[in-house]
């Protein structure tokens, strides 16, 4: 899961970078309004937590940019203003959620769980595909029912490919998004070879019905 921060307090920002990393998430970073919308121009994310007071604009505008763009991005505003009109206008503008500072992090972590269960999985715990089970909390995947061991990586690209059957992915755009944007300064894709092939070995000796195909000069797309 990529995670996007878009807060300006220098201590909170590092916290809270430290604590979703922690969890396994793959965090980057925006501090103010302008950087914000570069990122979401160029990059996905699963969710997106988001300061309302921003440098450069507000954060409202931000979120206003991302439902423009039509994606399925889970928003948590995070906000010093706790008024009734700031949450009132951010959720009807698309956010999903909105937790007022100061806040416990335990709290953040559940929330965002929470709203990507209601959001990608229509409440229920785990991704289940065929004979496949994947649970994100316990990062356990399962084939009829028994556990099939998977590093984190490899349950990484699993869990991207299992929110978007039959979806074509680039090979590009699936490293950026299990390793994040510093992707961009590889010189080649040899980690992915190597992590999809273990992954697609393991489902295959597990006896999972579901198979992640390369397409040649594409990528690749779960079936």
């Amino acid at each position: 899961m990529k995670i996007l921060i878009v807060e300006d307090e220098a201590s909170l920002l590092e916290i809270m970078t430290a604590t979703l990393k922690k969890e396994g998430y793959v965090v980057e970073n925006a501090t103010d309004h302008d950087s914000a919308i570069g990122k979401l121009s160029v990059y996905a994310y699963d969710c997106v937590l988001l300061d309302i007071m921003l440098p450069g604009g507000s954060g409202l505008d931000v979120l206003e940019h991302i439902r423009k763009q039509n994606t399925k991005t889970n928003v948590i505003i995070i906000s010093a203003k706790d008024s009734i009109d700031d949450k009132v206008k951010g959720l009807e503008l698309g956010a999903d959620d909105y937790l007022a500072k100061p806040f416990h992090l335990a709290e953040l972590v559940a929330r965002m769980r929470s709203v990507a269960r209601r959001s990608r999985n229509d409440g229920e715990f785990a991704y289940r595909l065929g004979n496949v089970s994947l649970e994100p909390e316990s990062n356990r995947v399962l084939v009829d029912g028994r556990d099939v061991p998977l590093l984190k990586k490899e349950f990484d690209i699993l869990a991207y490919f299992m929110q978007r059957p039959g979806h074509l992915v680039d090979k590009a755009v699936l490293a950026e998004a299990v390793w994040g944007d510093h992707i961009d300064q590889a010189d080649n894709f040899q980690f992915v070879y190597a992590q999809m092939k273990n992954l697609r070995r393991k489902l295959a000796e597990a006896g999972a019905d579901i198979e992640i195909k390369s397409v040649y000069g594409f990528g690749y797309k779960l079936v």
